[in-house]
């Protein structure tokens, strides 16, 4: 069995993936989570003793430090999509990800992945974006051989996109498209992005570089929510919001947040709404790690049947707007 790689948020919709597919590469796995049961089930993906789950906090120096104990290398997956309590995005996305990367090269760690996101940019008026950015620049300075991976939205069976919307159109009679809809994006299979740690965890090539990876097919806002509608077999209106408009909802709807529930829409996210969430041209990619990506319509019919009335055993209707 190959060296032992801790994943901090390892737990999460792509830490169970990325997850399991280090085990299958032959790692030991240690997965470091803030709530150690939710990871309960995530020993069965390797073999006996390979997986094992240990509580650690970000903002808890001694925790992230126990957790990379004889760590080879390290994964840093841990984030938040809206800001809520003492979840934020400079505490999670900055000084998070300072914190494990100063933990990991004080114990002399050097290969370590930070997964940020597209569209990461310390001028960007998007608070999730610039802390992402900071996130990427602590870890470099740190860890200068550190790989940054930067996804477009992430989809996959237990996505909080496709799915949120289709659970949306289920019970609204409209889906909004915030400044018309025509916002970019370039949709990447949670199971890729996870083989693409995989890659660049074992790969010594691949040490200081930054990879933007999407999958193969590049989609507007308002396209991917017809393709929503067509999938679940409901009829919606497609209703554009203007700016001023999205940004008034956000800040309406980011109150529940206050609780614990996940917004619709926050004011954060229709400023990044405001620019394309695509590969930008040259950037290294899927092509450079030698991976093919899936697109979404080989995989996001096998799991959106379940919003369509009959489930498995409805046919996809035609033309549904």
């Amino acid at each position: 069995m190959r060296g032992l790689v801790t994943v901090f948020g390892g737990t999460g919709f792509i830490g169970r993936q990325v997850v399991r597919s280090l085990a299958k590469q032959g790692y030991r796995v240690r997965v470091a989570a803030r709530n150690v049961g939710r990871g309960y089930r995530l020993r069965m993906l390797g073999d006996v003793g390979q997986i094992e789950v240990v509580q650690a906090n970000v903002r808890n120096p001694d925790s992230v430090d126990r957790a990379l104990d004889g760590a080879e290398g390290c994964v840093n997956l841990v984030g938040v999509l809206f800001e809520s309590g003492s979840q934020g995005f400079q505490t999670i996305h900055t000084q998070g990800a300072k914190a494990i990367a100063e933990a990991a090269a004080a114990r002399g760690i050097t290969r370590f992945v930070q997964v940020s996101a597209i569209g990461a940019d310390a001028q960007s008026p998007a608070k999730y974006a610039r802390s992402k950015a900071e996130g990427e620049a602590a870890v470099r300075a740190a860890i200068p051989s550190a790989v940054i991976l930067r996804p477009s939205v992430v989809f996959g069976p237990e996505d909080d996109f496709f799915n949120r919307f289709a659970a949306m159109a289920s019970i609204s009679p409209a889906l909004p498209l915030p400044g018309g809809g025509a916002t970019r994006f370039q949709p990447v299979y949670v199971a890729d992005l996870a083989a693409a740690v995989a890659k660049v965890v074992t790969d010594p090539d691949c040490a200081g570089k930054t990879y933007e990876l999407g999958g193969p097919g590049v989609f507007t806002f308002r396209e991917l929510m017809a393709f929503v509608l067509l999938e679940t077999g409901k009829r919606r209106l497609l209703a554009p919001l203007p700016w001023p408009v999205a940004s008034l909802i956000g800040q309406l709807a980011a109150v529940t947040s206050v609780v614990g529930i996940a917004p619709v829409l926050t004011s954060d996210q229709v400023e990044l709404l405001r620019s394309d969430n695509v590969v930008a041209d040259g950037a290294p990619g899927f092509d450079a790690l030698g991976i093919t990506p899936r697109s979404i319509e080989a995989i996001v019919p096998s799991y959106l049947y379940r919003y369509r009335r009959g489930g498995q055993y409805a046919a996809t209707p035609e033309g549904a707007l």
